[in-house]
Order: C-alpha cells, then structure tokens, then sequence
C-alpha cells in the first residue's frame, strides 16, 4: 500500500499545544517534575513581574543534560508514553517541558550544565509561527545569559519563561495587576504544598522567590484526633495499589488558625473524597469520582490511594498529570471503603462521636439530630432519645403525644438536608408509599376528620401531596391510604 509523508504546520500545532487546558500551577508542577527526574534535591522557583513583562524561572541542582540530551528533551514528543519508564519517573509524555511552558509564555529558553559544561536552547513561538517551520535558536536571547549565573557546581539546570502572554497578559490590551500576579503566585505555592508534600517531607527543598515551601499534609499528620484506617491492597493488572483511608477530627476541636490551614486548597466540603498519589506525587484529589455526592457530614473523609507509573495506562494518566480514570473493577472496592468511612465522619459530623486510636466510637446523648439508614439511603431523623425529649414526652398523655409525634416527623421530613435528595421528589403513581410517610398520612387524615369543618379528600389529598417531604406521594395514592385506613 501506497503512503505518503505528511508534517504538521508548525503554526497551527504550535497554537493547539498552549490549548491542552494547563492551569498555571499544574504547568509549574509538570516543569518540577523534570526537575525530579533529573535527581534534584533544590528547586529554586523565581517569578518576576516587571510591570507585566514577567520572566518565570526554575532552577534546579540537578544532573543536567549535554547537548544531545537537551535537543532531544526540547523536541516535541521526545518520548514514547507507551515505553517503561525508570522507578520514582514522574515524566511520561515527553511533552511537559514545552507545553507547560507554552501555556504560559510565547519564549522559553533552557540553560543546563553538566560536568561543568553549559548548553543551551529556545522555542520562540512567535518566530515558529512566522517561519511555519519547527526552528528551535540554539542559543538563548542575549537578555538571559545572564542567568547562567544561577547554575551552581558542576551540573544543573534553569529553565526561563518570558512574554508571559498567558500568565501576565503580555502585549495584550490588559496587562494584570501586581496585585492579581502575586495572587497567582500564593495560589501557586499553595499546590505545589500540597502536591509535593511527602517529598517536602522527605527532604526536598523547593523555594519561591527564596521563600522555603512548607508540606501541607492533607491527612494532618500528627493529629492525634485523626483517625487513620488500615491500609488495603488492591491488585490491578497485577500491579499493587495502596488504599489508605483517614477521617478528620470535628471542625470543633481546631483553633481558627488551623481550622483554616486544615481546609486546604478547595475549603472543607470540597477537599473530601480520594487523594490519588502517582510515585508519591497527588495527581488528582478531591473527588469522589461520582460515587458519591459531596455533602457536608462526609466532610471529615480523606482517602489516600497510591499506585507506580507502571499503572499509568490503567488510570489514564494524562500529559498534565492532574486527570486520571478510575478503572471500573477498582470503583467498587473504592466505594465499600469510602462507604464505611464516611459513615464514620458522618457520625461525628451529626453525632458528635469521638474516634478512639484503636477506632471505638463514643456517642454523645445530647445531640439534636442522628442519621438513619433506610430504604432510601442515609436519612436526618430527630434524637428521639434526647433527655428534654424524652422527658416531654413522658408527660404527654397518649392523645398529646401522638400529635406531638407526627408533628416531630414532619420536621424530619421536611429537614433541609433530606430533601437535597431529589430522587425522593418524583411523584409514582404506581410505587408504594413507604410505611413512615403511610402513618403520617393516616395521623394527618384521623387530625382533620375530627376537626368541626373537615375538608374535602380531594381537597386534603392534594393539601398533603404539596407539603415538604411528601413531593413523592401522588394524590391518588394518598387518596387510597385516607379511604382505606381512615374512612374519610
């Protein structure tokens, strides 16, 4: 079969690969990435302003490239994802370097040392663009050879980002704000924080603007209030993942400061869910990968899963490293675990529980509401054995006390939290009125009939099909129930 050779435009590919959908702190995550692999220990992060003609470097201590290595590093697509890659590798693409650097600026230049000799190349998109052609400048603009400087010893290398177009608004009409720049940048130091927390924690130096990063641990390592589940095995394709479950003290037992830093990047209700760990790297986090909704009382849940690169087409790790897919067979096991646990923070969101080292729950008595499993799921009902309760209720006489009983269960029905369950607000005509809203149907039928001007059933069945809680409940069912049980 007859082929033949096809190039892509430089000027159009060039465009498209900015568009991969990088968020400024991922693009700084993938260029330390490479700096990983290189065996650094130091990472030196500088962000310049400059009125809005910024320059973004990170510079690294360590082992460098020749000149071979780093034409093949700034070579698009100079891996192939689907070869093995070394233990602790973090890159897999062979695309971070560019297209990281192209979301956010038009130039990038790279400066590297090894065993005491210099190297150097740059991409200037715009001179791509112009050319059409793929023509990378051997040397960096003269404006940054100075930054040669920063390469200490005999090995290392600093990578510079300039028109910053995409970053700052260079030659555009809006150009930011110090303000919002610096902005960026504390948004930036927070991810890398916690991205690169266990290897902040093992060592690894990385600075902004020589400010040391400090680990921010999503798991609030030594808490003693938190409760750290056993750790699970999951074997995938023969390859090993590790399920390591947590659940969070009650937000009531930090002070501001640290309640605070303990909600993260994306605020307590939305940090809860699974923390997914590439080679000791969080790639995603935050999400319960529609297994679950995000609610409040499973706030306190956070669930570390780890896994090796060789996993990476299992979990289709992608050019950013900040999307995977979890593998069907896994989501399964991951929703029995997560299930459980967030029983738990639910139990001490509500009930107030304290979780022991050994994890013994202790239940308070004085706590308003509990949460019940039904039918239906997970339901808000009233603390019935509430000491004011249950005092009341003792005396009541019977007439009283069933009254107040019913009434006690419309506003468990009725609770706001029951009814973000949409599922239970489509009326059935033909599906069986479940046995808690069948007695409140009766008590408010047998309340009416004994009233001097009862209404219509008509009327009244459509009076309690409009009440909160009951939005499931057709007025024909609710006509049936007041006939048959009340004989209204």
């Amino acid at each position: 079969m007859r082929t033949i050779e096809t190039q892509p435009l430089a000027n159009s590919l060039i465009q498209s690969l900015r568009n991969i959908g990088y968020r400024p702190q991922t693009a700084i995550a993938d260029l330390i990435d490479n700096s990983l692999d290189a065996g650094a220990t130091e990472i030196r992060l500088n962000f310049e302003y400059n009125g809005g003609n910024g320059i973004i470097s990170i510079c690294d201590n360590g082992s460098g490239m020749d000149e071979a290595y780093l034409q093949n590093a700034m070579t698009i697509g100079s891996k192939d994802p689907r070869l093995a890659r070394k233990e602790k590798e973090l890159g897999r693409y062979g695309m971070g370097l560019k297209t990281a650097s192209f979301s956010l600026g038009k130039v990038l230049s790279v400066l590297t040392m090894k065993k005491g000799k210099v190297s150097q190349r740059s991409w200037n998109l715009d001179y791509v663009s112009e050319v059409n052609a793929w023509k990378l400048h051997m040397q960096v603009p003269e404006e940054l050879q100075g930054f040669q400087q920063q390469l200490k010893g005999n090995s290392g290398t600093i990578v510079i980002i300039n028109e910053l177009d995409r970053f700052c608004g260079f030659g555009e009409k809006q150009v930011i704000k110090l303000a919002s720049f610096n902005s960026k940048v504390r948004k930036i130091q927070r991810y890398l924080e916690m991205v690169y927390h266990v290897l902040l924690e093992n060592g690894l130096v990385i600075t902004i603007n020589d400010q040391k990063l400090n680990p921010w641990n999503p798991f609030l390592e030594g808490n003693e209030r938190r409760y750290e589940g056993e750790s699970q095995i999951i074997r995938y394709n023969g390859k090993r993942i590790r399920v390591t479950p947590f659940v969070l003290p009650h937000p009531s037992t930090f002070n501001k400061q640290d309640y605070e830093k303990a909600a993260g990047t994306k605020g307590w209700r939305d940090q809860q869910g699974f923390y997914i760990y590439r080679e000791q790297r969080l790639v995603n986090f935050g999400e319960w990968f529609n297994l679950f909704p995000k609610d409040v009382a499973s706030q306190l849940v956070r669930i570390k899963v780890e896994f090796g690169n060789d996993s990476d087409i299992d979990w289709k790790i992608d050019i950013k490293k900040s999307f995977v897919a979890v593998p069907d067979e896994i989501k399964d096991k991951l929703r029995e675990i997560a299930k459980y646990y967030r029983q738990i923070s639910q139990n001490i969101m509500i009930q107030r529980d304290s979780i022991g080292k050994q994890g013994e729950r202790t239940k308070g008595s004085l706590n308003t509401w509990v949460i019940r499993d039904t039918e239906h799921g997970s339901r808000y009902m009233l603390n019935r054995t509430h000491p004011i309760l249950e005092k009341i209720l003792n005396n009541l006489d019977t007439s009283t006390r069933k009254l107040l009983n019913s009434y006690l269960k419309s506003i468990e029905i009725g609770s706001p939290n029951n009814l973000l369950d949409t599922s239970q607000m489509v009326k059935n005509e033909d599906e069986a009125i479940d046995d808690s809203l069948k007695k409140l149907i009766i008590s408010y039928g047998e309340f009416a009939k004994e009233s001097s001007n009862p209404p219509f059933i008509d009327r009244l069945a459509e009076a309690i099909s409009m009440t909160t809680g009951f939005e499931a409940a057709s007025v024909k069912a609710i006509k049936q129930i007041l006939i048959k049980e009340v004989n209204y």
